[in-house]
């Protein structure tokens, strides 16, 4: 049975929206990282941090190498990287969007005080 595209789109999205797998996930923008070396950045536990990208690589967003005893992720390609910066173009507008809202407030304000 096929999954409808909204639902499948859903659950990229669910599995994708935590805190701390979204944290990983910039950390990751630069290259691939050790498990260890992300944990100080992302300040969880050691067992938490590597149960959170087990969703995200089931998902197709993280890979995943073994080398030895230490475990790697990378981000699973380019549009994963540009699905993260166009993220952060939106969110980058909403804020000044606000803050433009903001200063018309502000600067509104004081014409209301002083035709008082």
């Amino acid at each position: 049975m096929s999954v409808p595209l909204y639902q499948a789109k859903a659950e990229f999205f669910r599995v994708s929206g935590h805190p701390v797998r979204i944290r990983v996930r910039e950390l990751l923008r630069d290259g691939p990282l050790p498990v260890r070396e992300s944990l100080a950045a992302t300040e969880v536990e050691s067992s938490a941090l590597s149960r959170r990208p087990a969703v995200p690589r089931r998902s197709g967003v993280v890979s995943s190498r073994r080398d030895g005893s230490t475990v790697g992720y990378a981000l699973a390609g380019g549009d994963v990287a540009e699905l993260r910066r166009a993220a952060r173009r939106v969110l980058a507008e909403r804020v000044a969007g606000r803050h433009g809202l903001l200063d018309a407030s502000r600067e509104a304000e004081p014409a209301k005080v002083a035709a008082r």
